[in-house]
């Protein structure tokens, strides 16, 4: 809709929205700010992709979905951007340890992109899924805990964390994504219980 507009300072985005769609905002470098009404249930994928101008992103609760890469890009921002559903951003230039907070069910897909300053992981019992690229080229993560309540694991999800050593897939998992460990070459172990019907 507003795609590559990126003289746009400011959008008021309605009570009456109840989506904001793929590439919405897709370049929109001049934004600074976006607060999202609370009818508003879900965000697209690449929704606000490069927006390198938004420093501040409030999203409601009501919010339950966010699509995979919504806020990539946006390195203006530099708080992780959740409500109490997703997970949908970490700034690249985190460094350390992080605990995601308890309550959230999914983790989008690229919400800690190549932050490869993050060291360690802990993912509450909440959390139901982990998407797409999650932790895409996540290099200097050594440590992660995926719970018991992590039903899918999704595609390039770890993909170029060298850094991880080991992984225990917990008996929730049923589905591991393509290329989800790919360049993992500091594995040397993986325990994948027989719940896992599909990899």
């Amino acid at each position: 809709a507003f795609y590559n507009c990126t003289g746009l300072t400011s959008v008021t985005i309605p009570n009456s929205v109840t989506s904001i769609g793929s590439s919405a905002f897709l370049n929109c470098t001049g934004l600074t700010s976006v607060t999202i009404p609370n009818s508003v249930t879900s965000i697209g994928d690449h929704a606000f992709y490069n927006c390198t101008g938004l420093t501040s992103v409030t999203i409601p609760n009501s919010v339950t979905s966010i699509g995979s890469s919504a806020f990539m890009g946006c390195t203006g921002l530099t708080s992780p951007v959740y409500n109490a559903h997703v997970f949908a951003f970490m700034p690249t230039s985190y460094s350390g340890a992080y605990t995601i907070p308890d309550g959230i069910e999914s983790i989008a897909g690229s919400a800690f992109y190549n932050c490869t300053g993050l060291t360690s992981v802990t993912i509450p019992n909440s959390v139901t899924s982990i998407g797409n690229y999650a932790f895409y080229n996540c290099s200097g993560l050594t440590s992660v805990t995926i719970p018991n309540s992590v039903t899918s694991i999704g595609d390039y999800a770890f993909y170029g964390c060298t850094g991880l050593t080991s992984v225990t897939i917990p008996n929730s998992v049923t589905s591991i994504g393509k290329g989800a460990f790919t360049y993992c070459d500091g594995l040397t172990s993986v325990t994948i219980p027989n719940s896992v019907t599909s990899i």
